[in-house]
């Protein structure tokens, strides 16, 4: 490969999944992904070597981490923004930078800056208070979702309000004690929950993934087809117009997955961001030419970025999710063996139910076999079914 200094460092803030989901596709690329974990057991710190065990939202140890970097990016987007933009202005290189990134962190400057650009969205506000949230409701006829602006993820963070709910209520007081604004929306009647995952590189080069479909139960995703099944052609377009319009808008670096709704009268509406390869996009490692995590690096440093065709007509993607089995391995000895055409990829972590443990892929033309193949193996791992 030549001189090893040749070769750029990839840093990455966060040593979870995504980050270790992101090592083959750096080793393939032959560049050094470099990983800053909270601890030695973190997903990625058991694969990346020499791994920098540190705290990711101090300041002292981002810089001390970015020193031996050539690009700085993230498994998450807990980093602090104030930090983002000292590392800045040390003149390290952050993708995507910091004020792309904030519209992925604070749901409220999301939401202001999608709708300054048109970009469809529930209709929303920000509330102050317990009071404000009766008032919102009757302004949209119905159910109103509140979330904190900052720091929820898989359904954390977010309170759904029946209409005519009191002010004094649990489920509406609750959200305010975050000490954070809070994010009122419509309750959108919708189809289906979609993504749309794009990659976009410093220079402005984009590819747009299939769009797929997305099942989510308890806020968490459990399942991902790709592509949308009897998804049209104009609202598929349409939803990859909307992604890459919003990289470009934002001056996202790297992956951004923009997480739809697919309403019932046959619109597209703008539910989140997430400027980093996302769980819907992870049947691209098996099911496309190029992977989200592969694209993400390319991305990042500027390099061409890899086509994101499928490589069949259809991938089926579920979750493995923490359940009944302490033990997981012989479980997954016994769908390795039943079907050795299934892809299943372990996350490294311990066992609890309800955690994303790992995922399986499944991909051909029968989408009905997919699905039940990919189902089969979660939930034998989960120990729903013993056969």
């Amino acid at each position: 490969m030549g001189d090893d200094a040749t070769w750029p460092v990839v840093g990455m803030v966060g040593g979870g999944q995504l980050a270790r989901m992101t090592q083959p596709a750096a080793v393939a690329l032959g560049v050094r992904l470099k990983v800053l974990a909270a601890t030695a057991e973190e997903s990625a710190a058991q694969v990346v070597n020499d791994p920098v065990i540190a705290d990711e939202k101090a300041l002292a140890d981002l810089r001390a981490f970015a020193a031996g970097c050539d690009v700085l990016t993230f498994d998450h987007e807990h980093v602090p923004p104030f930090a983002l933009e000292a590392l800045e202005a040390d003149g390290v290189l952050v993708r995507p930078g910091s004020v792309a990134l904030l519209h992925a962190q604070d749901k409220g400057v999301m939401r202001s800056r999608l709708t300054s650009l048109g970009i469809p969205c529930p209709r929303w506000t920000i509330v102050a208070s317990p009071a404000d949230v009766a008032p919102f409701a009757a302004s949209v006829g119905g159910d109103v979702v509140l979330k904190t602006t900052r720091g929820g993820y898989d359904g954390k963070g977010v309170w759904l309000v029946p209409a005519g709910t009191p002010e004094s209520s649990e489920t509406v007081a609750e959200p305010f004690r975050a000490g954070v604004p809070v994010l009122a929306e419509e309750r959108v009647d919708y189809a289906r929950e979609l993504s749309a995952v794009v990659a976009r590189s410093p220079h402005g080069q984009a590819v747009a993934y299939p769009v797929v479909e997305s099942v989510q139960r308890d806020g968490i995703c459990v399942e991902v087809v790709a592509p949308a099944p009897g998804l049209s052609s104009e609202l598929a377009v349409e939803a990859q117009r909307l992604a890459l319009a919003v990289a470009s808008s934002l001056d996202v670096v790297g992956v951004l997955a923009v997480e739809l709704f697919e309403t019932v009268d046959g619109r597209l509406l703008v539910n989140e961001l997430a400027m980093r390869p996302h769980n819907s996009g992870h049947w691209s490692i098996d099911g496309a030419v190029t992977s989200q995590f592969e694209n993400h690096l390319r991305a990042v440093l500027d390099l061409p970025l890899g086509s994101p065709v499928a490589r069949a007509p259809y991938t089926v993607m579920v979750n493995l999710l923490g359940g009944d089995l302490p033990d997981v391995y012989p479980a997954y000895r016994h769908v390795m063996a039943r079907d050795p055409e299934l892809k299943v990829h372990w996350y490294g972590k311990g066992v609890r139910p309800g955690r994303k443990v790992g995922h399986v892929t499944a991909y051909g033309s029968d989408l009905a076999e997919l699905r039940e193949r990919a189902w089969h193996a979660a939930d034998y791992i989960r120990g729903d079914i013993d056969e």
